[in-house]
């Protein structure tokens, strides 16, 4: 049978000759689900093999819904809106309600209903792929060539499957911070299922899951201490917005520690003891390592079949998620490119309409929407001041909006709500979007779909807002907070 396959900018017809697939996907997560049902509804033979289901991922296990699904986006999510009860019952006293006696949290009620909906979520996708006519086939896949994938399936036996087309999308694995007693801490995987809920918990890192962790197990009664490298967490966000985050994190009593790092880790009789660099010593019940992701392609056989990864294991690919070999593909995490699932879905559903569409298509990275899930959450769009200042052949216009919103009026909550627009000089485009306080994902999603139009500051000073509302305030920014001349752009190594 011919299929039509890119070559060099062109879609062309290929002699597929005889395979038991015209497309094998290794790795049911987001990526891999997505591109093996809009694949199979461009008329494609699809299998796809995943490992057996559990909550926390090993060599030999995984399940369907990757790690957004089973343990990271969702069940993250959930355990953020957990946590962030204590502070609306703390808030709802000046309206009106009364709360008499201790408020108990029951910690594996929570955990056992998380788990129930990663669960079902799992067999939400099983059932996508069924009903999309996709083979699923159970193991870890790896290549023996260009065009054949061996699958180990639980019980240790081995199946060989032909294709024409291969599908990488095994997405990436917590890595931990190499340092003597490191196998006592946990990483985010393990913080998601813990049997007991933690009292001291010590964090290590400054990146989404560091900082989502906190505000997790502070509120949902820890005592939390955060360790990171930098004067600031989240590096690579606008240096403006993340001193808010570290305002806000302190504010609800999460104790900071900028500009350290932990040496040794070792187990007392009252629990785990930290060393830090500086020499500072603290016992916790738990420690984690949020301390990034690697590729996870280290049991893929990839140089079976020739295909080319960088220094820390992430498969190259090209702007169509092309390998260094053209009939196999790569999406999603192991790719490390934006590690995000909406970016996987985005990549994979390019690569069906490239590969089996006849519709040659690049993912677009540009104005790609992102969100920090701390309690409250911080969202962007675009691109930061600094990221702007870079980029910027005109001076860079900067609007901000500090202001508390209303119902810290009446809850007498001591934290701002922070948005900011950043506007080319020239253009009057709108170039980045930001904002920490309620809602800011919700409201940052919206603005993410005026930026990818192009939107003008004329075009958001135009738009009605909705009153009363925190959203509004995109509207109203006005008065011009600073401009700033790329020649004179601040240096930053926070």
């Amino acid at each position: 049978m011919a299929r039509k396959m890119l070559k060099d900018e062109e879609v062309v017809v290929a002699d597929d000759g005889s395979y038991d697939y015209d497309l094998f996907v290794i790795g049911a997560g987001s990526g891999g689900v997505r591109g093996s049902r809009t694949s199979a509804s461009f008329g494609a033979k699809v299998a796809i093999c995943e490992l057996p289901f559990h909550p926390i991922s090993s060599d030999w296990q995984g399940g369907h819904g990757g790690t957004c699904v089973i343990r990271g986006c969702v069940p993250k999510k959930i355990l953020v809106y957990g946590a962030s009860f204590w502070g609306e019952f703390e808030d709802s006293k000046n309206f009106g309600w009364e709360i008499n006696g201790d408020i108990g949290f029951n910690w594996k009620k929570l955990l056992e209903n998380k788990t129930q909906e990663i669960v079902r979520l799992n067999g939400v996708y099983q059932r996508i792929l069924g009903n999309s006519g996709v083979a699923m086939i159970e193991g870890a896949g790896s290549l023996v060539d260009a065009h054949t994938v061996e699958v180990t399936k639980p019980d240790g036996s081995k199946q060989r499957y032909t294709a024409k087309h291969i599908l990488i999308a095994t997405g990436s694995r917590a890595q931990r911070a190499n340092i003597p007693g490191k196998e006592l801490a946990i990483t985010s995987d393990e913080a998601l299922s813990l049997e007991e809920l933690p009292k001291r918990a010590v964090i290590l890192g400054g990146g989404y899951i560091a900082v989502e962790f906190a505000s997790i197990w502070k509120g949902m009664g820890a005592q939390v201490d955060l360790f990171y490298r930098k004067e600031l967490p989240l590096r690579g966000f606008d240096d403006e917005m993340r001193a808010v985050v570290a305002s806000n994190l302190e504010g609800r009593g999460i104790r900071l520690h900028p500009g350290t790092n932990l040496s040794e880790l070792s187990k007392t009789a009252d629990g785990i003891k930290v060393v830090t660099d500086k020499g500072e010593e603290l016992i916790a019940d738990v420690v984690l390592f949020a301390t990034g992701r690697t590729p996870n392609s280290q049991r893929l056989n990839l140089e079976a079949a020739g295909v080319e990864v960088d220094k820390i294991g992430a498969i190259k690919v090209d702007e169509y998620s092309r390998t260094s070999v053209p009939n196999i593909w790569a999406v999603g995490d192991v790719t490390n490119r934006i590690n995000l699932t909406p970016v996987a879905l985005m990549e994979a559903t390019c690569f069906s309409k490239t590969v089996f569409g006849g519709q040659p298509t690049k993912p677009d990275y540009r104005d790609v929407p992102c969100a920090v899930f701390s309690i409250p959450p911080l969202s962007v769009v675009g691109l930061s001041e600094q990221q702007a200042l870079e980029e910027a052949k005109n001076d860079v216009l900067v609007y901000t909006s500090s202001f508390n919103p209303m119902k810290n009026s009446i809850s007498k909550r001591q934290e701002k709500t922070i948005m900011k627009l950043v506007v080319d000089s020239e253009t009057d485009r709108v170039l980045g979007a930001s904002m920490c306080g309620p809602d800011a994902p919700e409201i940052i999603q919206g603005m993410a779909v005026a930026l990818k139009c192009g939107a003008t500051k004329a075009t958001f000073d135009s738009t009605v807002g909705i009153h009363p509302s925190a959203a509004e305030e995109f509207v109203t920014m006005r008065t011009l907070t600073r401009r700033v001349s790329p020649a004179s752009k601040p240096k930053t190594s926070l």
